[in-house]
Formats: C-alpha cells, structure tokens, sequence
C-alpha cells in the first residue's frame, strides 16, 4: 500500500485539491445571502410591528368553541339530552306542495345512505327542505353534519334540490349530470 502512495503520489494530492474546491463550492461561494441593514427611525422603534396587529385584535379561538358546545345529558336520560336539543332548535318546515312521505334524499350528488339517515335524524326528508335553505340555515345544518361539514355548499345541495322539487330532471341532468 506504501508503494502505491509513494508511486502515484501526486495523483492523491491532486484528487484532495479537487475535492477540496468542490467542497468548498458546495458550501461556501453558492451562499449568496447578503445582510443588508437599514437605519430604523427611534419613533418607528415603540411602536408594534403591523405584522402582529391582526393576532392581537381577533377574538379568541377558544370563545367560539365554548359557546357551540351543548350541555351534557344526565346519565340517567341516556340520549334524552339529543332529543331536547334538537326539539329546541327546529328544522325549517317543508314549505307547501313538499312530499309528506320525504324524497329519495340519494338522488342529490354527495348525499349517500349514511347522510341521508342522518339527514333524516335532522328532520330533513324532502327536496322542497333543502330548495329553501337560506345561509344561516345551512350553516346550522352544516354544523351538525360531523364528518360530512362543508358538503352542502360544495356540492350545491340547495340548487340540486330545487330541481328535483320541481320534477326537472332535464335540467338538473344537464348541469350535475345524471340521477
């Protein structure tokens, strides 16, 4: 191994000069950030900087929690406390010429067997419900969806709904496709 070195030295040597310029390009000359400092006026100093402004004055995320959350039911009314709370906030009422019997909900694109029971729970069971939502009341209904939140408007649900309540399958095939 000696001989080796000692024969072809210089080829080593050369090999670590290399090396050592890649090295040194790599991390050394391709930093090209420069510091550049610019005087502060003393006034500007005290005041706080704008970027923070707006974390200041929002309200607390907590607070908006809290008031959503509904009182805990006693443990002996086991699911009574549901049934008072949805008997305190009513759903909106079919509006005239809705189907008593309640639609295939399945029909609207993004309401599948799982949402339409759950829909149902709600006390929504017709095309003519869902036509007549304004946004505070799919904002309520949006809310109680769980998994399922930001699918009314997403999908359009309430223009789906005027459609089907309004027996035009023609036009709601041509502007969300085929039932």
């Amino acid at each position: 191994m000696l001989e080796l070195i000692s024969d072809n030295w210089i080829f080593f040597l050369l090999a670590l000069a290399i090396g050592v310029a890649v090295a040194w390009w790599i991390f050394a000359a391709s930093r090209r950030t420069r510091v550049e400092r610019t005087e502060i006026a003393p006034e500007a100093e005290s005041a706080p900087a704008r970027r923070n402004q707006a974390l200041i004055d929002t309200p607390p995320a907590a607070a908006a929690v809290t008031s959503a959350i509904p009182p805990a039911a006693p443990i002996g009314l086991a699911g009574a406390g549901e049934a008072v709370t949805a008997a305190a906030e009513p759903v909106a009422a079919a509006p005239a010429g809705a189907n008593p019997t309640g639609d295939d909900l399945k029909k609207i694109k993004g309401i599948g067997p799982k949402l339409e029971k759950l829909l149902n729970s709600l006390g929504v069971t017709s095309y003519a419900q869902i036509g007549a939502w304004d946004d505070a009341e799919i904002d309520r209904i949006d809310a109680r969806l769980g998994t399922f939140q930001g699918r009314i408007r997403r999908d359009d649900w309430p223009a789906q709904a005027r459609f089907l309540a309004q027996g035009d399958v023609a036009g709601f095939e041509n502007r969300f496709g085929k039932t």
